[in-house]
């Protein structure tokens, strides 16, 4: 038997040799479903993969695209800049070549040209040099005196005395006629709403005065300092654009000579605006041959106003004219307020005289201790901007310059220890600089002397011009200042320049021997404004440079569309 536990029936054992098989069998069963299963498990794996790896494609596709275009855009910015890099460079060919190329390339040239929009530079050619300005020196003083006296300042011309008129209309002492500096005084005006002296000697009958016991004094004294300007040419002073700046100005400061054929033969005539005899003429003047040209010497003494007039005239001539200045024109003032007091019905005891400021402070007439019986105003600062800026007068601007270091002075204080009383005309100059540099301009190689431009003195730079039209323009006057500059091919001194491009620029004109200027503000032909200013000094050959001036105007008004370039030609 077999032993227990080590034997089985043989039955047992079939079942149980079956039993291992049948297990076997199972296990291989087994081994083969679990491959079956890691097989299917990778697949799905791999599927999975491929599925997430297409999203993932689909979904970074933009982005990489997005990415592609952002990497674009520099490179469409590089065409871009180039191609205004082109234009400025363009721009700059051509006028180098308008220059170099005339009659006028031994000449100093000085452009800035700069854009209202960005302040970027256009074109600049020794912009940061020194020139003379000329006239140019009057966008200074008018856009800064309407930036801190405003637009709507007026002068007032006062009629003073001790006290009163008494009853019977009688003003006891001297009757003061006192300028504060307004440009456009008058003697006479058939506009009731411009300042002048008839108008004054109405206001004060119509006080009640009718006669002054004492003197009619024409007092300038609210002015300090020298009438005339620092660095001005001798011989300039006998001309009306040399007249004094007296804060007592009447009629411009100027009369007119006219010389014209006598009705006798072999004889001239020379005739005066002056009604009053202020202004004597020595005439010295000859005929000549019907045949000849007439030859014609003027002068008027630097400390008087005796005009001595020779030379020939030949008969038949049509006649010319003449603009002189007046020495002394507070005394003038003076003079033609008297006759105007006279006329209204006024008498006067005493005698004419003037006053200047040129005494002890202590001595000078104080309006606060006077009574103010009639008075004028002038028109608005606006406007007398305008005619400065328009007609170039020089005593407008000059008188403006004084203005402003009066009234703003305190704006630039005298530096301590200089032993002097400043001018007002130089504290005008210091209120300028601090105007300047509080706008971010530099004024350390500026040399300004006076208002007008007159100075031979005056040495600014194109960019600091430039850059002054655009800071000016900020400001709420600087619509007002653009509309006071003579405007292209319509008035003022540019109404016969620039006719091709009339209206699309504002700018000032200068002009002394040797020396042009244009400044202001152009339109160019896609709108874009630019602030410019172009500086020719030295001119000495037979060309002048005005016409060159308004040729690069004129092409700066084009850009960036220049017109065709025509072939030179060959010499």
């Amino acid at each position: 038997m077999p032993q227990p536990g080590r034997f089985w029936p043989l039955g047992e054992q079939l079942r149980c040799s079956q039993g291992k098989d049948l297990a076997r069998g199972h296990e291989r069963s087994a081994i083969m479903n679990s491959i079956l299963n890691t097989t299917r498990s990778l697949q799905i794996k791999i599927v999975l993969v491929i599925f997430l790896a297409t999203a993932s494609f689909l979904l970074l596709r933009p982005l990489v695209a997005s990415k592609g275009k952002d990497k674009e855009s520099p490179k469409q910015l590089a065409v871009s800049e180039k191609s205004a890099s082109a234009d400025s460079t363009n721009l700059t060919k051509r006028i180098d070549s308008a220059i170099d190329q005339s009659d006028l390339g031994a000449a100093r040239w000085g452009i800035s040209v700069v854009s209202m929009s960005d302040g970027s530079t256009v074109y600049q050619r020794n912009g940061d040099k020194l020139f003379t300005p000329a006239s140019n020196m009057k966008i200074y003083t008018t856009g800064v005196a309407l930036d801190l006296l405003g637009a709507d300042y007026r002068w007032r011309t006062s009629v003073y005395a001790g006290a009163l008129p008494d009853a019977s209309g009688r003003v006891q002492g001297d009757l003061i006629l006192y300028g504060r500096g307004a440009p456009d005084l008058v003697a006479s005006s058939r506009d009731e709403n411009r300042g002048s002296l008839e108008k004054l000697a109405d206001d004060l009958y119509a006080r009640g005065v009718r006669s002054v016991s004492g003197n009619v004094i024409g007092d300038e004294s609210y002015f300090r300092g020298d009438t005339l300007g620092d660095g001005w040419q001798w011989t300039d002073l006998q001309w009306y654009f040399g007249a004094e700046a007296s804060a007592l100005s009447i009629n411009g400061n100027e009369v007119d000579i006219n010389f014209v054929p006598s009705d006798k033969a072999g004889e001239s005539v020379v005739r005066t605006s002056d009604t009053e005899n202020y202004v004597t003429v020595q005439n010295r003047m000859a005929a000549t041959e019907r045949s000849q040209q007439s030859t014609i010497g003027v002068h008027r003494g630097l400390s008087d106003n005796n005009i001595e007039v020779w030379g020939e005239f030949a008969p038949g001539s049509k006649g010319f004219g003449a603009r002189l200045s007046v020495y002394k024109p507070a005394l003038w003032a003076a003079k033609l307020f008297v006759k105007a007091l006279k006329t209204r019905g006024i008498k006067v005891d005493g005698q004419i005289l003037s006053r200047d400021s040129r005494v002890p402070p202590s001595q000078r007439f104080d309006p606060l201790h006077s009574v103010e019986l009639a008075f004028v105003q002038s028109q608005p600062l606006s406007e007398i901007a305008k005619k400065a800026n328009k007609e170039s007068i020089n005593l407008y601007a000059e008188l403006i310059l004084r203005t402003l270091g009066r009234e703003r002075g305190e704006m630039a204080a005298l530096p301590q220890g200089t032993g002097r009383e400043r001018g007002d005309d130089e504290a005008g100059l210091a209120v300028i600089r601090v105007w300047l540099a509080r706008a971010g301009i530099s004024t350390n190689l500026l040399a300004l002397h006076d208002g007008s431009g007159l100075s031979r003195l005056d040495l600014v730079t194109p960019e600091t011009s430039a850059r002054f039209l655009l800071e000016l323009s900020k400001t709420n006057v600087g619509q007002a200042f653009k509309e006071s500059l003579p405007i292209a091919g319509r008035d003022g001194t540019l109404a016969g320049r620039l006719k091709t491009i009339a209206d699309k620029v504002s700018a000032k004109t200068g002009s002394l021997t040797y020396d042009n200027s244009l400044s202001g503000y152009l339109t160019t032909s896609q709108g874009r404004i630019l602030a410019f200013s172009i500086m020719c000094n030295d001119q000495t050959g037979r060309t002048d440079s005005i016409r060159l001036i308004d040729q690069i105007v004129s092409l700066l008004a084009t850009y960036p569309d220049l017109p065709t370039e025509k072939p030179q030609k060959s010499r």
